[in-house]
């Protein structure tokens, strides 16, 4: 293909596009000689000139595979890199299993964001009712019955070991399709296991099974599925309200609380909202190379008197600087806690941000904060100050 649009380029009017356009099309072509297979999640190769902040021109050949398959076919020649394939891997990240059974089988798949996989499927042989009276009536009833029953406890066990890793379930939710009552009676069952039976968000009626019925019950249950992480978040949120209302002290709000508890090994559960908009900065004194972390808004930063020290005047070095957001996102594994990122579209999370500045956390164990900070009052007091003796938190 790219040999192809190296001839059609070679018509290009204009010198200066058109020795880009073909330096950049070579550029790819050299850089593809590198794999030798297309990656499991695809491939993105962004090639041209850039301007870069210093005003000087500087070619750039940027190929990676995107951490989530990507299936979108696109070639585009233009003044800018298109990203708008990759946003939308960023736009969901639950995953949702399907389990579509009928009398001739049954199909198991996820989905997430625009892609779906078929997991596993099998194909089934089961008696169909019949007209034949007399004393074998019965008898052949019993045994339509029992391979019925034998099915949904396949259906059950293969379901167990597609959808549950490490004893937990891997889906944000499961939908149950079919066009006979397969469905319901798998949702019923003993033998389907509890903690799949909890996350089964919709029962689906279907025309076809297979992957026919697959791609219907997607269709059929799309509204449901975006509704999912906000019944999620509510849930979240409502637990946080409880423990407040509760006064277990098992709560922080507040960005310094929320990341006390954090260091603390505290937090089990970290509730951003999605729009947090304050930034972390690791300022360093030259003199003594102490290093200081400091979480300000846009509008305290404008003055940028805090890039100075208040007591010697002296200018001090920006280490790092990044959204409170992003470092939380890069580090919140290595704190053992989970988190969890919100938006204010519910009401209970618009109550969330505009209460408590849209950060707070979950914690394992109840923590006085109140008593903290006390502690490292003690501990930041001179020997000579008369109040020493006011704290005692030995």
């Amino acid at each position: 293909m790219l040999a192809d649009e190296f001839g059609t380029a070679s018509n290009i009017k204009s010198r200066v596009n058109r020795l880009s356009v073909l330096g950049a099309i070579t550029s790819v072509q050299q850089r593809l000689k590198l794999y030798t297979k297309v990656p499991p999640n695809g491939l993105v190769v962004y090639c041209g000139t850039i301007v870069t902040e210093e005003g000087k021109e500087k070619k750039v050949n940027i190929d990676f595979e995107p951490f989530k398959p990507i299936n979108t076919s696109l070639y585009l020649c233009d003044n800018k890199f298109h990203t708008e394939a990759l946003t939308a891997l960023l736009a969901d990240d639950n995953k949702f299993g399907f389990i579509v059974m009928d009398g001739n089988g049954a199909l198991f798949g996820t989905l997430q964001g625009n892609t779906r996989d078929v997991l596993h499927k099998f194909t089934v042989d089961l008696p169909k009712k019949h007209g034949r009276g007399g004393q074998s009536a019965l008898r052949f009833a019993r045994l339509r019955m029992e391979k019925r029953h034998n099915y949904v406890r396949k259906v059950s066990e293969v379901a167990t070991q597609l959808f549950i890793t490490n004893d937990r379930p891997n889906v944000a939710g499961l939908i149950l399709a079919g066009s006979a009552d397969f469905k319901t009676e798998l949702s019923q069952s003993d033998m389907f296991d509890q903690r799949l039976q909890a996350k089964i968000v919709k029962l689906v009626d279907v025309s076809y099974g297979g992957e026919n019925g697959f791609n219907q019950a997607i269709e059929l249950s799309a509204e449901v599925l975006s509704n999912v992480k906000f019944i999620q978040e509510k849930k979240l949120i409502g637990r946080f309200f409880d423990e407040i209302k509760q006064e277990t002290g098992k709560v922080c709000y507040g960005v310094l609380e929320t990341l006390k508890g954090l260091e603390m090994g505290a937090v089990e559960i970290i509730i951003v909202y999605e729009n947090l908009d304050i930034n972390r900065w690791v300022l360093k004194n030259p003199s003594t190379n102490e290093e200081t972390v400091l979480h300000l808004t846009p509008s305290k930063e404008k003055d940028k008197s805090f890039l100075v020290d208040k007591e010697t005047g002296i200018e001090l070095e920006v280490v790092d600087s990044l959204p409170l957001l992003e470092w939380l996102a890069n580090n919140y594994k290595n704190y053992g806690a989970t988190l969890e990122i919100i938006s204010d579209r519910s009401q209970e999370g618009s109550q969330f941000v505009s209460g408590f500045n849209g950060m707070g956390g979950l914690l394992r164990y109840q923590v006085d904060f109140q008593q903290l900070e006390a502690i490292d009052d003690y501990y930041t007091l001179d020997d000579n100050e008369e109040n020493f003796d006011d704290y005692d938190y030995m």
